[in-house]
């Protein structure tokens, strides 16, 4: 039994991980019903920034834990305004000017961005993995052998259950991003905004509506929250490469598509669903089909629930 709650924490935190760069792809898609295939590669590239301004931070600072907590907190910051610049640079350059082209032209120009992103940070940063050590360290222990005596909960279980400080953060932060954001979208002008461009982009342009403004500021909302997974990433795994985007990308699109693209809950609760799916039969089953499993079910739930767990059925305007 604590092996397999301990898969579920594990996979609470893949989830959450994915649920955040799962809300960049469903905002992406709800305001211009694109999909941004770079959007990967962009959570990869917010990974190698968080990495290189940790790496000028942390020989000036001290070791001590709020030491630590500023630096990571210098990091989110800088992260999320760079990796943001970024997504609004490459909105600006490869999605603008095809926006009233084929359909096809700006999923083109997608893959070409990512490709592009995936070389450049192999030429700038080299092929090879980088790594950082580890930087929050323990954690909650809720169950263990009963020798030891620092645990709130014993057993005579020779597993444990363990809840790491960095888990237990990613999990928090993810929740609070997901409120925040809700909240911007459903109650703030700049939501209202997002959600008249998702219905009807020329009759908001006709209302007055900045439509080319709303669409920047949601790739750089979602480059933010990509920035925000890549910190936690690092945080959690310590260690980054230039392919370090398709694998979680495409998942995270899954997620996306699982929970109902378009839905801001339904994006992390796909994630957290991806997450629990791979933590699970990475547990009980074959290391090497955790990824059939997960895309097996995404199959499974588009038969059965087209517009996925939360997404509302598509209406055609006519």
């Amino acid at each position: 039994m604590e092996y397999f709650v301990q898969q579920l924490i594990n996979g609470l935190t893949l989830g959450s991980i994915y649920g955040l760069i799962a809300i960049g792809y469903t905002m992406v898609f709800g305001i211009i019903g694109m999909v941004n295939f770079a959007h990967g590669d962009v959570f990869m590239l917010s990974t190698f920034i968080a990495l290189i301004i940790l790496m000028i931070l942390l020989p000036i600072i001290s070791t001590s834990m709020a030491a630590v907590i500023f630096a990571l907190v210098v990091v989110l910051i800088l992260g999320m305004v760079l990796t943001g610049l970024w997504n609004w640079a490459i909105e600006r350059i490869a999605y603008r000017p095809l926006r009233g082209s084929f359909r096809l032209a700006p999923l083109i120009s997608a893959i070409g961005m990512s490709i592009f992103l995936s070389n450049f940070v192999q030429v700038v940063q080299g092929p090879t993995n980088k790594s950082l050590n580890a930087l929050i360290d323990g954690g909650f222990c809720l169950a263990t052998d009963v020798a030891a005596k620092s645990c709130l909960f014993h057993t005579k279980s020779s597993f444990g259950v363990t809840i790491a400080y960095k888990q237990l953060l990613i999990m928090v932060i993810t929740a609070l991003l997901l409120a925040a954001f809700w909240y911007l979208v459903q109650r703030t002008p700049l939501g209202r905004a997002q959600r008249a461009c998702e219905q009807d982009s020329k009759m908001a342009r006709l209302l007055g509506i900045d439509v080319d403004r709303t669409i920047s500021v949601t790739f750089v909302m979602g480059a933010a929250l990509a920035a925000v997974a890549g910190v936690m990433y690092l945080i959690q795994y310590g260690i980054v490469g230039f392919s370090d985007g398709f694998v979680p990308g495409v998942k995270a699109f899954t997620a996306a598509v699982l929970g109902g693209i378009g839905s801001l809950p339904g994006a992390v609760l796909g994630g957290l669903i991806i997450g629990l799916i791979e933590s699970l039969w990475s547990a009980y089953f074959t290391i090497d089909y955790k990824d059939v499993a997960a895309f097996s079910i995404l199959a499974v739930t588009l038969i059965f629930l087209p517009s996925g767990i939360l997404g509302r059925p598509e209406v055609e305007k006519v």
